[in-house]
């Protein structure tokens, strides 16, 4: 596959996620990811939070959804972040575990069978799945698929 549409350089702007609870989604974002709030607003029962870092919009939360998330339905399937080192990943594991978050495995896990890197896999307030992870450090641990990816089906 090569170039489409004339676009020269890609890369993703936000993600946007939708919420039940907005005042529950908001500080569990905030204290995982060290989110600052950039923008937000109500209007016509209408909620929405701009979240990001150093001013880079990152997520943006729309309070709109009846029910949490449902992997049997398409869409997103989960959202990942990296980080450098495996020691903040062990860092935002304590912070979730703090928060009684879920998580899909016991602790840091690699993506796949003598794979370096790796993370934890866990859900948000609505069941949102999510992962950190770093790049290098995973590999002591066995690899839960295998060498099916580990984030791919959970």
């Amino acid at each position: 596959m090569g170039q489409s549409a004339g676009i020269k350089a890609l890369q993703t702007g936000h993600v946007g996620l939708n919420v039940t609870d907005i005042e529950r989604s908001l500080p569990f974002y905030a204290e995982v990811f060290g989110f600052e709030v950039l923008a937000e607003g109500e209007e016509e029962g209408r909620r929405w939070a701009f979240l990001g870092r150093e001013g880079r919009l990152l997520v943006t939360l729309w309070q709109q959804s009846n029910s949490g998330f449902t992997a049997s339905s398409a869409g997103l399937h989960h959202l990942s972040f990296q980080v450098e080192t495996v020691e903040e990943v062990k860092a935002a594991e304590q912070v979730l575990r703090g928060l009684n978050a879920p998580f899909q495995y016991d602790g840091i896990v690699p993506h796949g069978e003598g794979t370096a890197s790796g993370g934890i896999f866990f859900g948000d307030p609505d069941g949102i799945r999510l992962e950190i992870y770093a790049p290098t450090g995973a590999d002591t641990a066995p690899a839960p698929s295998g060498s099916t990816p580990t984030c791919g089906f959970f």
